[in-house]
């Protein structure tokens, strides 16, 4: 399964080569309210928009699932919780009948 993961990520970097070689065409990118204006190849500005509407989709689908995060940490507490309790309960438990064991075996006079 690795391999296979190797190999498509090989093959990306292979055409985001080939796409960057195959377009070397200087592309004029403009900033509208102000006055500047870049000179960079067109692979550049398109690749360069990939990444960034990239990053952008990351950050939002971090943010989506930040609630259920939260959630499962707030469950994961309360399971630790719940299990310390138990140990508790079970070594109240395991204490109780050695005490009446000993108590039922003493002699009455």
């Amino acid at each position: 399964m690795r391999l296979i993961g190797l190999l498509l990520t090989a093959l990306l970097l292979l055409l985001l080569v080939l796409f960057a070689i195959s377009n070397p065409a200087p592309v004029a990118l403009q900033l509208w309210p102000f006055d500047l204006s870049w000179e960079v190849p067109l692979a550049g500005a398109v690749l360069g928009a990939a990444a960034l509407f990239f990053a952008l989709g990351a950050l939002l689908a971090w943010g989506g699932a930040l609630r259920y995060r939260l959630r499962a940490r707030k469950m994961q507490r309360a399971a630790q919780l719940l299990e310390a309790e138990l140990a508790d309960l079970r070594k109240k438990q395991d204490a109780r009948p050695a005490a009446s064991a000993s108590t039922a075996l003493a002699p009455t006079p």
